[in-house]
């Protein structure tokens, strides 16, 4: 399987901002390009912080300032209170973008990528060369990517030996998978799984196997769930009817 980079996926041709841009103006900018966020360059395209949509929404022109008690000021200090109010009647988005922003470059692989914004929260990353910004990825174009690579399904006819042997080397391949306590039976493009399992989500992710597997036409699902710690046996609730898929 191809090793995706931040290039692969990235979009080239950014929207930014520049730091002496007005805040209303960067509003205005990432409501016309449909984005959530913009990346804040120098002159020379290098990238000096990230202004969001959350670096907005507490301003005193819509009335959403943060308004706190007497006792809880003096609780938290006047710099935070200071923080707070450049926040919100700030002008310049020099003065509201975040700084310290998370980056990658461009032979970053994507998996990496995903990682960093699950770890901080975020919805996009730019990409540096150098700190000359040169693209960002965000969560639509790993999206975009998605849809690209995968192919449209196949209609073609399988075998039944050759449809059980593509789900048990499928099977095989993950560590989680109870292979030594699942028996697939397959007749005219139908899957049957009995056995057992540990962990009621293994049952979505056998599915899930036989679901990509060419040739499925559906799946009758007898698997019985044995609670680990007790030892409870837990009978599926019927038989499912088969439901085609659309392999």
């Amino acid at each position: 399987m191809k090793t995706f980079r931040a290039s692969d996926v990235m979009t080239s041709t950014v929207i930014t901002v520049d730091a002496e841009m007005s805040v209303v103006e960067a509003a205005r900018r990432m409501l016309q390009s449909k984005v959530s966020g913009l990346p804040v360059v120098d002159w020379q395209g290098n990238l000096v912080g990230m202004i969001t949509e959350g670096d907005l929404m507490r301003r005193a022109e819509i009335g959403t300032e943060r308004h706190h008690g007497r006792w809880f000021e003096l609780l938290l200090g006047p710099g935070r209170g200071a923080e707070e109010y450049a926040a919100a009647h700030a002008r310049k988005v020099s003065e509201v973008m975040t700084e310290s922003v998370v980056s990658v470059a461009a032979d970053t692989p994507v998996e990496e990528v995903v990682a960093l914004m699950e770890r901080h929260h975020i919805k996009r990353v730019p990409v540096l060369l150098g700190s000359r910004l040169v693209g960002v990825v965000s969560r639509a174009n790993l999206l975009a990517a998605l849809v690209d690579v995968t192919p449209r399904p196949a209609y073609e006819s399988a075998g039944d030996s050759e449809i059980c042997d593509a789900i048990l080397r499928e099977i095989d391949r993950q560590r989680w998978a109870p292979r030594a306590t699942v028996n697939v039976a397959v007749k005219d493009g139908v899957v049957e799984l009995r056995g057992t399992i540990m962990d009621e989500r293994e049952r979505a992710a056998l599915r899930i196997v036989v679901e990509n597997v060419a040739g499925v036409k559906s799946i009758v699902d007898h698997l019985i769930w044995v609670e680990p710690f007790s030892g409870m046996v837990i009978e599926p609730r019927e038989a499912e009817p088969a439901k085609r898929t659309t392999n």
